[in-house]
């Protein structure tokens, strides 16, 4: 798994790149780089610091696909983006771009206002080289959450937003990946110590990579 996980790396929050001979990002944020190599971009929701309209163009090859919930196509439109290189989701569906196959997993606040539920935002299940690869999204602890089952999970640590240290740890716990990796802390929210916090609760037997 560890030689898997080489291949994935954040450049700060939940900024998630996947290289391979197709190479995934999730979320683009603060991409110092024009890499233009991305063939598939994933987008969980519209808040700037997931929905970067100039990082997708940083990191997007000309022939992209650009996979972004229902909610979220006219902001696209609004930004310039070719309405053929749009791919809309809805939560709880599977699908395929580029050959990659992929669920969708709803990603919404309990008890906080941010992630309205009814937003039909979401997180991915994508698969990976025969590997299930879970990014959660903006998301609290949640029933459809729970029911997620993947090799690799990325989960928002931070808190304020999503969950805290101890909460993602709890659904890790839950779900039991083999390999956790926090997201969503140390820049705009949470603070750098959040990851090692959540590395500290995980039940033995989940190993947890910090790639901030």
């Amino acid at each position: 798994m560890n030689d898997f996980m080489a291949r994935f790396s954040i450049n700060c929050h939940s900024s998630i790149r996947c290289d391979g001979d197709m190479v995934l990002w999730f979320d683009p944020f603060r991409v110092a780089d024009f890499s233009h190599d991305g063939d598939v971009i994933f987008i969980t929701h519209e808040h700037y610091d997931h929905f970067s309209p100039e990082d997708i163009q940083r990191v997007m090859k000309p022939d992209a696909v650009i996979v972004l919930p229902e909610s979220c196509r006219d902001a696209a439109l609004t930004a310039g983006f070719d309405p053929e290189r749009l791919m809309t989701v809805q939560p709880g569906e599977t699908y395929q771009v580029r050959g990659v196959s992929f669920e969708t997993v709803a990603a919404y606040n309990i008890g906080k206002k941010f992630h309205p539920q009814a937003s039909r935002w979401v997180g991915y299940v994508v698969t990976v080289e025969g590997r299930r690869v879970y990014v959660a999204g903006d998301t609290d602890d949640t029933p459809e959450t729970r029911d997620v089952r993947s090799d690799a999970a990325f989960l928002p640590v931070g808190g304020t937003y999503t969950m805290t240290a101890a909460e993602a740890a709890a659904l890790a716990n839950a779900i039991r990946p083999q390999t956790a990796v926090p997201t969503h802390y140390g820049s705009i929210v949470g603070e750098k110590s959040d990851g090692s916090a959540f590395a500290a609760a995980l039940d033995a037997g989940i190993q947890c990579v910090k790639l901030i």
